[in-house]
């Protein structure tokens, strides 16, 4: 009883008892997705699917609340999975470790959640998560660019098609448009401007992993763990707002579904 007391008397019983029995899915494990993952285990949230292929590594460590030297070489995932049983021994937790795509869609939303994070930095994955969660009607929040900003007063929310002066919101936009998909997308991006295209080639060998040849190559890119620790912590406030709110009474339409 008294370790979510706090979280109990902001939002009344009620609602925490939504929290409790709420499923988010968060994809991605990485400097904002595992922020977003804090956020929701401390705020209660009782059934967590983690979903990220990759290990921990030293070079993680400056940005990723999961990257400890005693994690290095650790399933992110797994890692996860054990540092939210810290917070909190009854979340239900589903480490999978596996690469988010077409072929693994089914994998990653069934059963379907309550709500979707997508906290991916490859923009065909990201894509090819977001149109099956959105054809699924399930309420996906998305991360955009959190590299290479400084200013945190410039970090903004809402629908993936208002979002502007982020590149990476520009591609998504573009790409999500060829699928019919003209919004009802919930993201946080950054109206910071950076000098940064999301061009380059194909393929990804910066990896020895068994996807070592899918998606977009990875650009090493600078970041502070100040902006994209804000980035996945507002990703988990919308999501407990979302859970906890409905829209008449927070003024904003944050799912898909009716």
């Amino acid at each position: 009883m008294e370790r979510f007391s706090r979280t109990r008397s902001l939002l009344g019983e009620e609602k925490f008892a939504v929290l409790q029995r709420a499923r988010v899915t968060i994809v991605g494990l990485g400097a904002v997705g595992g922020y977003a993952c804090e956020g929701l285990a401390r705020a209660g949230v009782g059934q967590l699917r983690l979903v990220d292929f990759d290990t921990i590594q030293t070079s993680n460590i400056n940005r990723q609340i999961l990257a400890l030297e005693s994690n290095i070489g650790r399933a992110k995932v797994e890692a996860a999975r054990l540092r939210i049983k810290q917070i909190n021994p009854d979340c239900q937790v589903e480490a999978l470790e596996i690469f988010a795509g077409e072929d693994t869609l089914d994998n990653i939303l069934t059963p379907e959640p309550d709500v979707i994070i997508d906290a991916i930095d490859s923009l065909n994955p990201k894509i090819q998560l977001l149109v099956g969660a959105h054809s699924r009607g399930i309420a996906t929040f998305s991360s955009m660019g959190a590299a290479l900003r400084t200013d945190p007063l410039q970090v903004r929310s809402g629908d993936i098609m208002s979002s502007h002066r982020c590149p990476l919101a520009k591609h998504v936009r573009n790409r999500l448009r060829r699928h019919g998909i003209e919004g009802g997308i919930q993201c946080v991006y950054s109206t910071e401007a950076v000098t940064f295209t999301y061009t380059g080639p194909e393929e990804n060998d910066e990896m020895a992993n068994p996807y070592e040849k899918r998606g977009r190559k990875r650009n090493v890119l600078g970041s502070l763990p100040t902006l994209t620790g804000i980035f996945g912590l507002t990703l988990a406030n919308m999501v407990i707002l979302h859970l906890t709110e409905a829209p008449e009474s927070s003024g904003q339409q944050l799912s898909t579904r009716s």
